[in-house]
Formats: structure tokens, sequence, C-alpha cells
């Protein structure tokens, strides 16, 4: 019996004052061209939230502010298991600078089946067509 690795991301949610929603399309790997949310990896020592805001800054080099958990999504991949945490999030302010994605679009809600979403990803598009906009909490750490 084999047991899958498990790998724990936070993703960011990004919904700016229009309700539209920040999609990046994937420039590398087995999934290159789909679409996801910006995300990653919590490393050791960080709450979700700081590792949130570590990881736009990284890949967007943008400053975000965290607002409300949406949705945890648990996905079975075929080489691992994903567990997603989804948090509403807004930019603090315009600037942003694509470094690990090959491109990016912001879209409105009845647009987000336009894109091909990760399969993770897919799980909470439903729940945005109708809800986009909720407001942001900020949720400092």
């Amino acid at each position: 019996m084999s047991s899958i690795k498990t790998i724990e991301v936070v993703a960011a949610v990004i919904v700016d004052e229009q309700g539209r929603i920040f999609a990046t399309q994937r420039g590398y790997g087995e999934w290159k061209d789909w679409w996801e949310f910006p995300e990653g990896k919590i490393e050791t020592g960080e709450t979700p939230q700081m590792a949130l805001k570590r990881e736009i800054k990284e890949e967007l080099d943008a400053e975000i502010e965290v607002g409300e958990l949406l949705r945890t999504i648990d996905y079975d991949y075929p080489q691992f298991h994903l567990t997603m945490h989804c948090f509403k999030c807004k930019l603090s302010d315009s600037h942003m600078t694509l470094r690990e994605h090959e491109a990016a679009k912001w879209l409105k809600a009845k647009d987000l089946d336009s894109v091909k979403w990760l399969p993770a990803d897919e799980e909470i598009i439903d729940e945005l067509k109708t809800n986009t906009m909720i407001t942001i909490r900020h949720t400092e750490t």
C-alpha cells in the first residue's frame, strides 16, 4: 500500500474594487499554461497569512491585505494530495510584476470559465461566480 505525499499551500483569491478576480497562468512544469490563483507553500514558523504575503511578494512583487479564509480545498492529484487554504485578498497598491507566471488577467465572475483552471482551483470557481464581492476584513499576523 503506497501513501502519497501531502502538500499544504495557501492561495490568494485577489479581488479588486470592481469585483474582478486575479488569475495567473503557470509558465512551467506539468501544468504549464493552466490557470491558478497565486499560491505557495507555508514554511516552518509561518502562519498562513504570513506565507501568503511572502509568496505574493516573491511571485508578483506586490503587497496584499489578507482577508478571510474562504475555503480549504483537499484535492488528490495523481502524484500528491493537495490541501489549499484559499484566502480572500486585495492589493495594497496597483503595482505587480509577474516573476514566475507566464501571464495574468483580471476576470469578472461571468468570465471565470474562460480559462483552463487547475483542477484544485476549479473547486472554488462556482462559489466565486456567485459571491465575488465579499468584504475584505484585514487579518494582520
